[in-house]
């Protein structure tokens, strides 16, 4: 086991930038990913491409995990061909998946039982960052686990919040940064879409409110996909599915009302009912074209 061996799986937009971040930094790269396309790209850059999580994670010092949910998470590392089984004593998993935090605990109960190290290590920043290495870290776990991978994290985060000493606050930090994020991107959506509907021009519109108190970084960085009428893909409605889910479930437990997630989950599950799922996560606005029959400006033009 090699120091500057290092696997990532899932090389969607966080994990893919991780991984180049960390060819550029001169690690020994070991990925894997579904898509044999995908693979096959990151082989042409340098890296090691694997279909598999075991055959990627022999010989890696770390195993960076940024797949979608806590059940991929689940599959690639303790499923048929898991990671887990190749690892060895004292190697460490960076979970940067965003997860409830008892599903955080768990694991890292799991896999210090095999005598495997776990950071629980959100991350935020986008695309953007992850492609130029400057995410942030919302990072908890032992001292030691963290001394281990510095460099890593140095590679491909601007900033690593230490949270903690345990597994678990890391999870639980990020999933208010999820409440917030959901929030603002929906506000920003129905913000656009009212004052469509009233007749203002969406770019001035974008244009002035950037520049005044109403602004938010997700309103500034979401806005121009609908302007643009491109919905590809960057962080998708149905993650926002997904992570306000675990908000709004971490809170019924604590017994703790949350209405503005509440109503924010409440659009991205109707988005992605009208067949929007897959698309950016500024796609919530559609909710409103297919209720108020608003025209969103169209892709070219």
């Amino acid at each position: 086991m090699s120091a500057s061996t290092v696997g990532v799986v899932g090389l969607g937009a966080m994990g893919g930038g991780v991984a180049r971040s960390l060819l550029r930094a001169g690690f020994d790269v070991r990925v894997c990913d579904t898509r044999p396309d995908v693979r096959a790209a990151f082989a042409k850059e340098g890296a090691q491409a694997f279909a598999s999580a075991g055959e990627m994670a022999q010989g890696c010092a770390a195993v960076i995990v940024l797949v979608v949910n806590s059940e991929q998470a689940e599959s690639v590392l303790f499923g048929p061909g898991g990671a887990v089984q190749a690892m060895t004593p004292g190697s460490v998993v960076i979970m940067s998946v965003t997860v409830a935090p008892e599903f955080a605990r768990a694991l890292g109960k799991r896999l210090a039982e095999l005598r495997i190290d776990m950071l629980d290590a959100p991350v935020s920043g986008g695309a953007a960052k992850a492609a130029q290495g400057q995410m942030t870290i919302m990072g908890s776990g032992a001292p030691a686990s963290f001394a281990k991978v510095e460099k890593v994290l140095a590679a491909i985060a601007q900033k690593v919040y230490r949270l903690g000493d345990e597994v678990g606050p890391g999870s639980t930090v990020k999933m208010i940064n999820q409440l917030l994020a959901g929030v603002h991107i929906a506000a920003a959506a129905e913000a656009m879409a009212l004052g469509i509907k009233a007749g203002a021009d969406p770019a001035t519109l974008y244009e002035v409110i950037s520049n005044s108190a109403g602004s938010s970084w997700m309103f500034q960085n979401r806005v121009p996909h609908i302007l643009a009428g491109d919905y590809t893909p960057l962080s998708a409605v149905n993650i926002f599915v997904k992570d306000l889910g675990i908000v709004l479930d971490a809170a019924r437990r604590l017994t703790f009302p949350l209405p503005l997630t509440a109503a924010a989950h409440q659009m991205y599950l109707a988005t992605s009912a009208h067949g929007h799922g897959g698309e950016d996560d500024s796609a919530v606005i559609k909710m409103f074209e297919a209720l108020t029959r608003i025209s969103l400006p169209e892709a070219g033009k």
